[in-house]
């Protein structure tokens, strides 16, 4: 065993194993960690790196050893079991062995799905549209009242829908984001499936190329509209009314739900009145874009949730591909494998940025999901050059709104500091512990850097945020929290991001790893950054910075001369590491 997990933090084994690719080495490090730390989280770390890499191996049904498999490789190695025999088996050997109640769950869950879809091969059952009361009267739960299905069948779904947010009488910087990315998927879309207004697989009839609505609620708003178009939208859609200057839960989800149903009811699978619009001919959107913001989350899941279907949240990735699914619950048979058109891949971060998820959103053989909604981490893409020449088309949203959706009003308020924005400039320099030497010293330096460059800021790792480092009056403000990047702090995807004195912990990397050129400086050859730095200069940040911001000023600066420079006047080394993945390798270039 190559790695003792024992010497590492849950946040440090992450980023440790992932260059670990062999199974039986991995399952060494699972042992190790269940003999010592044995820490849940870590654990659970490793066995989804085992199954990652365990998933594609060709299963042996008869040779499966249930005693000598956890519980996630048990799960792994079920989906290739579709003998209800074998499984009965299995699950007697589980009952009279290790008589383990995740995997005897596993096992049996596995077990119902084989022969139910077993028992509906060849023939279509009967959708039980009943509210949950009728169907389980012996419950009683606070859910019972609730109208659960007012999805379709046989649904008519088109188009890419855009809510675009205000912010103070603007439009926020992810709506132009989305507008933009939306815009590209969907020119792709169209030169792919054009032809095919259908409900989920491609087999509708012609219903020509599909475009990008956007979406505008609030007061004052439709004056966003051309920006809209210009930026890419086909269609806005505008509902305006005084009473929406401010976000509020209930109208806005009422009347963004309105505007996806055309005013109908979906009842019993069925389409139940609703209003003509010359514009549109279809029931529901296909998909739905949401801003990743405090009030775009919440309308993105009360939104979903009343048109019934699905949500991915904080996506940083997305892309329109057919999928090959075998799962039964969405083939309807075990064993057999379906093709799913035009399915919106909704990427997504998880254990701070060390994997990413893949989220689909596939319609079943009893109920179609639609729109597949995914809400956008600000940052994630790039804002579109606005064409102003683009046409468009303008809608007018008519909904009376209720009285009662206003039950909660605000009287009055009070306009706090906005805040620091670090997301929009093309530098970013940031500062960590390194500068506690000299904790002033060093924001002061960090903020001669970014004055030296025509569009930049100075933001903070999360160690000086929550560190006890006093600093003078003149430079207090930019180590508040406001200014710091990293998982629970800002996400920036600059051209340039200076990393000083910073260690790199896979939090910290969650914020600034869409940068385009990342240049670390650092005393030590091992830290972390190291990893994901296109330059790394090995020296003291207060020798290396003064040297770097005069290259900037001299105006003839290259990366890889500058940092040798810094690099020697501290003694130090430039390192230029390994390709990150997923960026081009950089060549260095002329600064301003």
């Amino acid at each position: 065993m190559t790695l003792d997990p024992g010497e590492y933090d849950i946040s440090e084994l992450g980023p440790k194993i992932k260059d670990v690719e062999d199974v039986d080495e991995l399952r060494e490090i699972l042992e190790a960690e269940k003999s010592g730390e044995n820490r849940a989280g870590a654990i659970a770390l490793v066995e989804s790196r085992i199954e990652k890499f365990s998933e594609d191996d060709e299963a042996d049904v008869e040779g499966i050893d249930l005693s000598a498999m956890s519980a996630a490789e048990v799960g792994n190695a079920l989906q290739r079991v579709d003998d209800p025999d074998e499984l009965e088996r299995l699950l007697q050997e589980e009952s009279e062995g290790e008589d383990r109640g995740a995997v005897k769950r596993l096992v049996q869950r596995r077990l119902d799905a084989v022969q139910g879809s077993e028992e509906s091969e060849g023939e279509e059952s009967a959708v039980d549209d009943r509210p949950p009361e009728e169907r389980h009267p012996d419950l009683s739960h606070p859910t019972r009242d609730k109208r659960h299905v007012r999805s379709l069948r046989d649904g008519r779904y088109r188009d890419m829908w855009v809510y675009c947010e205000t912010q103070a009488g603007e439009l926020a910087s992810v709506s132009r984001e989305m507008l933009g990315k939306a815009r590209e998927l969907m020119d792709g879309y169209n030169d792919r499936y054009a032809g095919g207004g259908d409900g989920g697989d491609g087999d509708g009839e012609d219903g020509g190329e599909e475009r990008v609505v956007a979406v505008l609620v609030g007061d004052d708003v439709r004056g966003h509209a051309d920006d809209c178009i210009a930026l890419g939208a086909d269609v806005v859609v505008v509902h305006e009314d005084e009473r929406l200057e401010r976000f509020q839960h209930n109208p806005y989800t009422e009347i963004v739900a309105d505007m996806a149903r055309a005013g109908a009811e979906h009842v019993e699978g069925e389409v139940a009145g609703g209003r003509e619009e010359a514009w549109r001919d279809y029931d529901k959107p296909r998909y739905f874009l949401f801003p990743a913001t405090n009030n775009g989350r919440d309308l993105s899941a009360l939104v979903q949730a009343e048109l019934d279907s699905g949500l991915a949240s904080d996506c940083s990735g997305l892309y329109i591909e057919e999928e090959v699914i075998s799962n039964p619950v969405k083939t309807g048979a075990a064993g057999t494998k379906r093709t799913f058109e035009r399915v919106l891949h909704m990427k997504r971060p998880d254990f701070s940025g060390f994997e990413y998820s893949t989220i689909l959103c596939l319609d079943n053989p009893r109920r179609e999901f639609h729109p597949q909604g995914a809400s956008v981490i600000p940052g994630s893409f790039d804002v579109p050059d606005p064409d102003p020449e683009r046409a468009g088309v303008v809608v007018d949203h008519e909904l009376e709104l209720d009285e009662a959706w206003f039950r909660v009003a605000v009287t009055d308020h009070e306009r706090l500091d906005e805040g620091v924005d670090l997301s929009g400039h093309d530098v970013v320099v940031a500062v960590g512990r390194g500068i506690g030497d000299d904790p002033t010293r060093g924001i002061e330096l960090a903020l001669d850097l970014a004055e030296a460059f025509e569009d930049a800021a100075v933001g903070v790792s999360r160690g000086i945020v929550t560190g006890s480092y006093a600093f003078e009056p003149h430079v207090e403000q930019y180590a508040r929290e406001e200014r710091q990047i990293g998982e629970t702090g800002q996400v920036v995807a600059p051209d340039l991001y200076v990393a000083a004195g910073i260690s790199g912990a896979v939090q910290h990397k969650v914020g600034m790893d869409e940068s385009e050129t990342v240049v670390a400086v650092n005393t030590d050859p091992e830290a972390r950054i190291r990893d994901f730095s296109d330059f790394f200069v090995e020296g003291d940040l207060f020798e290396v910075l003064p040297t770097l911001t005069e290259a900037v000023r001299r105006g003839t600066f290259a990366f890889g001369a500058a940092a040798e420079d810094a690099a020697a006047t501290d003694g130090g080394e430039v390192r230029r590491p390994s390709e990150r993945p997923g960026t081009d390798a950089p060549t260095g270039g002329e600064g301003e």
